[in-house]
């Protein structure tokens, strides 16, 4: 068994011939029509994509974003069966609290590359360094860098299973988790996985505390929080159509995802723009930041097997859990959803934060507000 325990190092390193072809596929996109007029009314705009896309061709370079990935240390270990890619930046203070930090969809660990560096060393950054992590960011499997996931199951359960099990492995036995949007399930399930582990939970974009289960959570809520819960409901009905093909028949689009990279980038970038608080469509941290992400799920061809996690999830059931009872943080940003009184059904919320700034990919949209979120969260639970 000692070699399935094995933690490996790892580095990316894409063939040049791989990005040759991307480029060229790229150049020869097919274009569908538009109606006139309609703007993002109907989806992506196509004029919006075709800028990205020439950017892409042009602008975007790969290297760079890959070479200060690389700068983290990573490595690879197989977990129940799984190939799991992680990020591991140990802190230079001795007395650095362990903190497992999870992406969400279509995020990829690219996102935390901000984060990282004032979470474990904030003497270099300016701030306390009794407020100092090691950082663990694995790579969800079926998403870029841990591949595609070999068989069903891999819900939030099971991925919390194998992060308790990451944790144990690398000799954290005492350890905070973080995470927002699929990170934030992932998080809080990972506390009652291992409550006797978990000394905090930190999240943001809580995805699962913005509507209720039903009607008789209405009823638990005040006149304001119904309104929020309601508008909340009425803003994913009108927004959950990749979410409901992924849920349902993740396969029939992979192909095309896995075909087109300017599919994918649409498919991907609406999610980032349907979170644009300001509502100009503006890439959230800049282009690079939005292509980064693509770039990672096209030359891993993992659009296909992180796109079944939503049917994963399905199988997983998404009914209101227990809570874990462990100590939990909220940062609410601007343009998330979550309700107070419905993250307390499930949550043993002890700290709650709203920001009229940032938005719904906090790491990448308000990297400072989100570190010190998390300092002042984990500062109690020490």
């Amino acid at each position: 068994m000692a070699h399935v325990m094995e933690i490996n190092p790892y580095k990316i390193d894409i063939p040049q011939a791989e990005l040759d072809d991307l480029r060229d596929r790229l150049a020869r996109s097919r274009w569908p029509d538009e109606l006139p007029g309609v703007g993002w009314d109907y989806g992506v705009a196509r004029s919006y994509l075709r800028e990205m896309v020439e950017y892409w061709i042009d602008g975007y370079d790969w290297r760079v974003h890959e070479t200060r990935l690389n700068e983290v240390p990573q490595f690879t270990t197989t977990i129940d069966g799984q190939n799991v890619h992680f990020l591991h930046a140990r802190s230079p203070e001795p007395d650095a609290v362990p903190l497992i930090v999870t992406h969400g969809w279509p995020s990829t660990v690219a996102d935390f590359l901000d984060i990282i560096g004032p979470l474990t060393d904030p003497r270099a950054h300016g701030a306390d360094p009794a407020d100092a992590f090691h950082v663990v960011a694995p790579s969800v499997p079926g998403f870029p860098f841990s591949g595609p996931t070999r068989e069903k199951g891999w819900g939030s359960k099971r991925v919390a299973r194998a992060w308790a099990e990451l944790m144990r492995r690398l000799g954290y036995d005492r350890y905070g988790a973080q995470g927002g949007d699929f990170g934030s399930i992932v998080s809080t399930e990972l506390g009652r996985v291992a409550p006797a582990n978990v000394v905090g939970v930190h999240v943001n974009a809580l995805v699962n505390a913005s509507a209720p289960t039903g009607p008789h959570e209405l009823d638990l809520l005040s006149g304001a929080e119904r309104e929020q819960a309601q508008a909340n409901q009425a803003w994913w009905q009108a927004h959950s159509g990749y979410a409901t093909q992924m849920a349902t028949r993740p396969q029939t689009v992979a192909y095309a995802l896995n075909d087109s990279p300017a599919g994918q980038l649409a498919w991907n970038l609406e999610w980032f723009v349907d979170h644009d608080p300001t509502r100009t469509r503006q890439p959230l941290a800049g282009r690079d930041a939005v292509l980064t992400n693509v770039t990672a799920f096209w030359l891993t061809s993992t659009a296909g097997s992180a796109a079944r996690l939503y049917r994963e999830m399905v199988a997983d059931g998404w009914g209101r859990p227990s809570s874990s009872g462990v100590p939990t943080g909220v940062a609410r940003f601007l343009g998330d959803r979550a309700v107070r009184a419905l993250a307390a059904l499930s949550n043993n919320v002890t700290h709650w934060s709203e920001f009229d700034t940032g938005g719904h990919f906090a790491s990448l949209q308000a990297p400072e507000l989100l570190v010190a979120d998390v300092r002042a969260f984990f500062r109690t639970l020490r």
